[in-house]
């Protein structure tokens, strides 16, 4: 693998808190006080802070303890059984299966989310006047435009990445810390602007759509669902571990991205409710935007919205690059498809790299159909179950490591780890009771995971065939 594919640490941090700080920074304070009152929202925050970076924590440790085990904490599940067995196997497989699935739809999302920030300077991409009529179906001139600007930002980001994986980190990584920038003037604003005011009532009962009633502790956990999506593209770090200059870079860029993205949502979500009333933050479809306008008028308004623009670019980046990496891996670790292992010349995962785009190609036509729209939106909320699995996966093999005490040399790192591994594992199995304890989000999501099993029979034949061929040779 040549140099222009190594990265380093604060292109592998850049990842992580690119990856992170994407499009969820937009929605969030408005998600956040419409599922809980300020009280409810700091306590949500507080609880997923500790378990995030506890599963932080273990990505960072299992890149240390088994550097052999690279390309995501999906590539975990196939250690928690024997070695070489079809339990083993099965479910690597339909881990990487899910995962890679929830990757291709969150890279989707921020990509569409790109082109409704863009309107903001070209109000034309939400024009609803007709562009033409094919059949009984007409094709508004804003969804058309805003299809075209989706395809090229994607297959723009497809180019760039051929040229290697460390001029695009690099690429990332500017813009990255542009955004990082951008938000933090956007904190120095809002503590001028902030009115304790805006955060009262500070604890409150919140209703639900069919009209219940949840309390304190019901609204913490509505708001951790909310900050889930926030955190997803935490372990960006690990599934470039292979091509990191220094294993150990990979857990530090783990942390420090988790701290420094966390310091950003907790400061915006919190200062958003301090500079807009609540119900006018539950009401607002773009509450950073409408918060700064308050202080800077509409100007400020376009400030914000084009570091949005270079923010969805970074991530955007960074998603593609984890996306078409994930299969990848998983095939090298003999878990996935062997038709993803291809590569180019410069070492990139061509094959990955197209079919993971093409797809995500076909889920941009939601931008000309309101129907295959409100489809995806389905996949997006599922989408997140595909990332909590994997999370529980890691913490698990954390514990059984501990346990056994494999890998390890002293007692007291053993401990340590032992706790961590433990509370990520309870934050873990909390999250994911929570964000299925609705049957319909339940059904789809095992729909979605379970949706690989149709490519496993082809997948275990060759694998099969594989093993039956290493044992010929080396008889």
């Amino acid at each position: 693998m040549g140099n222009s594919n190594k990265l380093g640490f604060w292109i592998l941090t850049a990842l992580v808190v690119g990856n992170m700080v994407g499009s969820g920074i937009f929605m969030l304070p408005r998600s956040l006080s419409e599922a809980a009152s300020p009280a409810g929202v700091m306590l949500a925050w507080l609880f997923t802070g500790v378990g995030v970076l506890m599963i932080a924590l273990v990505f960072g440790n299992l890149a240390i303890l088994k550097p052999n085990l690279t390309g995501g904490p999906q590539i975990y599940a196939k250690e928690l059984f024997k070695p070489g067995s079809q339990t083993s196997v099965l479910s690597g497989f339909m881990a990487s299966w899910g995962y890679w699935i929830g990757n291709l739809a969150g890279n989707v999302a921020i990509i569409t989310t790109f082109a409704g920030y863009l309107s903001t300077f070209f109000p034309i991409l939400t024009s609803q006047a007709e562009w033409f009529t094919i059949g009984g179906y007409s094709l508004k001139v804003g969804n058309g435009l805003t299809f075209i600007v989706c395809t090229i930002l994607l297959w723009g980001t497809h180019f760039i990445i051929l040229r290697g994986l460390e001029s695009a980190g690099k690429l990332n990584f500017a813009a990255t810390a542009a955004k990082v920038t951008g938000f933090m003037l956007f904190i120095i604003v809002g503590l001028f602007a902030f009115e304790k005011t805006n955060m009262l009532p500070f604890m409150e009962t919140r209703l639900g759509d069919s009209g219940q009633t949840f309390g304190l502790m019901s609204q913490v956990n509505n708001a951790a669902l909310v900050t889930l999506w926030a955190f997803c593209g935490l372990e960006s770090a690990v599934v470039f571990a292979s091509r990191a200059k220094r294993k150990l870079d990979v857990k530090r860029a783990t942390i420090v991205g988790l701290f420094i993205a966390l310091g950003i949502y907790i400061g915006i979500s919190t200062l958003v409710m301090g500079m807009l009333d609540q119900n006018t933050l539950i009401s607002s479809e773009k509450p950073l935007i409408d918060a700064i306008q308050t202080v800077l008028g509409p100007v400020g308004g376009k400030v914000l919205a084009a570091i949005g623009l270079v923010s969805l670019f970074g991530s955007t980046i960074g998603w593609v690059m984890l996306s078409a990496e994930v299969p990848y891996q998983a095939a090298k670790q003999g878990l996935f498809l062997p038709a993803f292992l291809k590569e180019n010349k410069k070492g990139l995962p061509i094959f990955s790299l197209v079919l993971t785009n093409g797809i995500a190609q076909i889920f941009i036509f939601s931008t000309v159909s309101k129907s295959i729209s409100g489809a995806f939106d389905f996949i997006i909320v599922i989408a997140t179950l595909a990332y909590l699995v994997p999370y529980f996966i890691a913490s698990i093999y954390q514990l059984k490591l501990v346990i056994k005490g494999e890998s390890y040399q002293n007692t007291k790192s053993r401990m340590i780890d032992g706790f961590i591994a433990l509370v990520a594992t309870i934050y873990s199995v909390w999250v994911i009771i929570a964000g299925t304890s609705d049957l319909k989000t339940f059904i789809l999501g095992v729909v979605l995971l379970s949706s690989g099993i149709f490519f496993y029979g082809p997948f275990k034949k060759k694998y099969a065939k594989d093993n039956e061929d290493n044992e010929l040779l080396s008889a």
